[in-house]
């Protein structure tokens, strides 16, 4: 018994020594972290982990080993950054961060400028050579950049950039390094094992020809990859295209387009219907094409059972960016048609509220002080919020 207990005792001292001799990894909030940084005129290495991945899990005894310590403790100020929480989600989201596997390693200047990311195998070397190509300032992903508007257009070049893109949430950077990297592959070679990842982890853009093949021939993937991964894959792609900064600009033949491929990969007609139905009608205003605006909202109405906040959502919709007044007689019955429902005093008065929103657009003062009138009236009954009453009272005078 008395050995047990030795041995025991053994292991957890040298459990100890390890994680002592390993990264020293500072448990403080991160703006105490980059403090610290900037007071010993180090950068930052930040791991982004969570407790129930196995993978990060692994890399434990790497991050532990001696060897890594060495390095980056004499070169870095270390933290980790569990992504569950709340503190980490607000410094990625500061920091316009996009994690899109774990663990993410984050290299930072001491004055919270993201420098390198790395991706890593988990190995000693690999961990040690992230953090030495972080403190050079040719090679770390900071450089990239300038290096891609140099000319460089390696293959391998060309992923790390695209992915530094996505990180960063630069999808004007991804996208074009994705279009330079599937110019110089062969499209025999597009759905081989390294192009599946590339369509995986870094197409974001519909019209990427790599992904207009895949669309062209979807049983070879569902052969190779799986039905359901093939189809996760294609989806993930169409909705980052659809919702991207770019996107939002998308004339409505584009926005059809996705419509119908999001069916064409196996999403229901209905559904991919719903899921493109903002887009279409935001595009529709942006072409000053109202009645097509409304026809598509309407036949939305018509054929489902809307809730009173969907009524107030689509009609508030329609009084804020519609181009021209043509479309308040349908925004009123829609209207009408969630008073029809017996909606709760609040929700009356914010029906009403849009009611004389959508009188005023036409022109009809009479009737939008009235509707204004009956909203400030439910507001006040209700004990709400009654200044935007006030506001769109005193505008109707």
């Amino acid at each position: 018994m008395k050995k047990i207990l030795l041995l025991v005792l053994i292991a957890n001292v040298a459990i100890a020594q390890a994680q002592k001799a390993g990264i020293q990894f500072k448990e403080a909030p991160i703006e105490r972290v980059f403090q610290d940084a900037r007071r010993a005129g180090k950068p930052v290495f930040v791991e982004i982990f969570s407790p129930t991945c196995h993978v990060c899990q692994s890399f434990i005894p790497t991050l532990a080993d001696a060897r890594v310590g060495k390095f980056y403790n004499s070169k870095f100020v270390s933290t980790k950054l569990d992504i569950g929480q709340p503190s980490t989600r607000a410094f990625l989201d500061k920091k316009h961060l996009f994690v899109p596997s774990l663990p993410l390693f984050l290299y930072f200047d001491p004055q919270q400028n993201l420098i390198h990311f790395a991706m890593s195998n988990n190995t000693t070397d690999e961990v040690i050579r992230h953090g030495t190509i972080a403190l050079d300032p040719k090679s770390r992903s900071q450089s990239m950049k300038s290096r891609y508007q140099q000319g460089e257009r390696s293959a391998a070049f060309l992923i790390d950039y695209a992915m530094f893109g996505r990180v960063t949430k630069d999808t004007v950077a991804n996208m074009a390094a994705m279009n330079d990297y599937v110019r110089q592959q062969s499209p025999a070679t597009y759905a081989n094992q390294t192009n599946w990842l590339a369509l995986q982890k870094l197409v974001l853009d519909f019209e990427n020809p790599m992904f207009q093949y895949m669309l062209a021939h979807l049983d070879t993937y569902r052969k190779a990859y799986g039905a359901e991964p093939t189809q996760q894959v294609a989806e993930n792609i169409l909705m980052s295209s659809l919702y991207s900064s770019r996107g939002a600009q998308f004339p409505v033949s584009k926005i059809l387009q996705i419509r119908q491929d999001l069916t064409k990969i196996g999403i229901d007609p209905r559904v991919a219907a719903n899921r493109t139905l903002l887009p279409e009608v935001n595009a529709y205003f942006r072409a000053h094409q109202t009645a097509k605006a409304v026809e598509r909202m309407d036949n939305q109405v018509n054929s489902n059972q809307l809730t009173v906040p969907e009524y107030i959502y689509i009609s508030r919709l329609f009084n804020r960016a519609s181009p021209d007044a043509s479309d308040v007689p349908t925004v009123l019955k829609w209207l009408n048609k969630g008073l029809a429902t017996k909606p709760s005093p609040k929700e009356q008065a914010d029906l009403y509220y849009e009611m004389a929103e959508a009188y005023r657009r036409s022109g009809k003062n009479a009737d939008a002080q009235k509707a204004a009138q009956k909203s400030m009236e439910l507001a006040q009954a209700s004990h709400l919020d009654t200044r935007r009453n006030v506001e769109q009272m005193g505008k109707l005078k």
